[in-house]
């Protein structure tokens, strides 16, 4: 005894058959036994778009079983296997109403009622990013600024930049700063195109790319009982879809308070969003005005989905995350030139001092800083000057003198 899985616009069914060796004439006569429908009103498929279909015209499309003779087996059918069913006229569901179709569909069933029926929402077991690893300096130089000027009051978000390798690991070497407005519950990106354009082409330069985004948790959200909240999974669905990267990383800064012991730790983890986030953010499935009585663990959707065997508007936001290994090294920058968009503005006193403390070492060695090469290229050429010297950086190369002076008269004019 073999059983199939019939989908109708009623649902799923289950049809028990003898096995494979059986032809499609006999598996439409026992369709018509076991679920009440003539054999001369269904139209079968192994397709699930015959599902979509709105006309008798549309049915001639779908040929894979209208040959009676056709057995089941060279079809690569077998136990459990889904099978699709269109039908016209009416019939009574066993246990359940009567069904009363208007044209190929149900009365109460539209095509967008179908489509979220099939949308289903599991957790996903593997990332497509096998690891990340941040370079210390750019990793400790935001966890102290979170820390010690920010308190883990307000939140914190920056662009993460580095390489992904051919295995899916992805590497970190510095981070950029946007403006942004950080609040308790939430944080607002204030993007400036021409200065992500200067990063982009430093990044360029440097052999890198853009590859995440990381933020800061505040310390209240400690008491809270959700890994992301859904103000911080808008947020990353909408920046990774934005990078269609599929090892795009979202990692979390956050202090975890020990009570018992009276201290606090600082800690990383790093997720990526589900396919199925991404998916759902691209298509306009996530309401995106959150109110303060909603649930900050659950994320309302527009439409229904499917989680496990419940129908639901509200889905718990740890469905949405795949945890991704965290690893660190010592990349090829260093991090002491003051950040962007931060508190204070970086003036070219900033410029000099740093290159006044670095002195000793060779010129490209000194400018060999993401932040200096950002607060130099708003005076040079988006498009060949900041490349150029980024490329020197990268391959550690004598840098042309006409960067070298433009760069010491810059120094000096303070």
């Amino acid at each position: 005894m073999m059983m199939l899985r019939v989908r109708s616009r009623d649902g799923l069914e289950r049809v028990s058959i003898d096995g494979s060796h059986m032809t499609v004439s006999q598996l439409k006569t026992l369709i018509e036994d076991q679920l009440q429908i003539p054999i001369e009103n269904q139209t079968l498929s192994t397709d699930r778009n015959l599902l979509l279909a709105k006309s008798p015209d549309d049915f001639l499309r779908f040929t894979d079983m209208t040959d009676p003779n056709l057995p089941l087996s060279s079809l690569s059918l077998s136990h459990g296997s889904i099978l699709y069913l269109a039908y016209e006229g009416e019939r009574t569901i066993r246990g359940g109403p009567a069904v009363t179709p208007a044209g190929s569909f149900g009365r109460k069933m539209t095509v967008d009622d179908l489509i979220a029926r099939q949308m289903r929402v599991s957790r996903q077991e593997k990332s497509h990013c096998d690891s990340v690893s941040f370079d210390r300096d750019c990793a400790n130089a935001f966890q102290h600024y979170v820390n010690d000027s920010l308190a883990f009051a307000v939140k914190r978000g920056g662009f993460m930049y580095g390489s992904v390798s051919e295995e899916g690991q992805v590497e970190v070497n510095f981070v950029y700063e946007p403006p942004q407005q950080g609040m308790e519950d939430n944080l607002i990106l204030m993007r400036d195109d021409e200065e992500e354009k200067r990063v982009d082409a430093i990044a360029l330069g440097l052999g890198m790319r853009r590859v995440g985004f990381i933020f800061s948790q505040t310390v209240t959200q400690d008491k809270k009982e959700y890994t992301l909240s859904n103000v911080e999974v808008l947020l990353a669905a909408q920046l990774h879809a934005e990078s269609e990267l599929k090892e795009w990383v979202t990692a979390v800064v956050k202090l975890e308070v020990n009570e018992e012991e009276g201290g606090a730790d600082v800690h990383f983890e790093a997720f990526q969003m589900s396919d199925m986030c991404v998916r759902l953010f691209r298509e306009g499935w996530f309401e995106t005005e959150i109110g303060p009585e909603d649930d900050p663990k659950l994320s309302k959707m527009k439409k229904e989905v499917v989680v496990g065997v419940k129908d639901l508007k509200e889905v718990d936001n740890d469905f949405f995350l795949v945890l991704v290994k965290i690893l660190d090294h010592q990349g090829p920058l260093s991090c002491t030139f003051p950040i962007e968009n931060r508190n204070v503005e970086t003036t070219m006193r900033a410029l000099k001092t740093h290159m006044d403390r670095a002195r000793s070492l060779p010129f490209v060695k000194r400018i060999s800083d993401f932040h200096l090469l950002l607060f130099v290229a708003r005076f040079l050429d988006v498009t060949s000057d900041v490349p150029a010297l980024a490329e020197c950086v990268r391959l550690q190369s004598n840098v042309p003198e006409g960067y070298e002076l433009l760069i010491d008269s810059m120094a000096n004019t303070c």
